[in-house]
């Protein structure tokens, strides 16, 4: 699964490559038809929960759907600070190595 793209941009096209229609895909996420179309359209977050639905409906990685998420709330932060945004990215790895071995210890 390509990750470049919005995790909206994603559910859409996981959607409209099983040829269903929003209120199809909503109804079996026990969701509102409008809330999956703010989903796609990258104007709502989903819950945790509610991505391991998707991955489950959709037969792909719950881990995929993660990412993908989580790289977007990443991106929306560092995105207006375009001149050292791979700066920020390459020490936030540096933390996150950080943090979990200080979780460990």
């Amino acid at each position: 699964m390509k990750l470049e793209k919005t995790f909206g941009e994603t559910v859409k096209k996981l959607r409209e490559e099983m040829q269903l229609p929003l209120r199809e895909v909503a109804e079996a996420l026990s969701i509102d038809t409008s809330m999956l179309g703010k989903i796609e359209k990258n104007s709502r977050k989903p819950t945790k929960q509610l991505i391991e639905k998707f991955a489950k409906f959709f037969n792909v990685s719950d881990k995929d759907l993660l990412i993908a998420f989580l790289s977007d709330t990443v991106a929306y932060q560092v995105m207006d600070e375009e001149d050292f945004a791979s700066e920020v990215l390459k020490v936030a790895e540096k933390k996150v190595k950080y943090l979990k071995n200080k979780k460990t210890s």
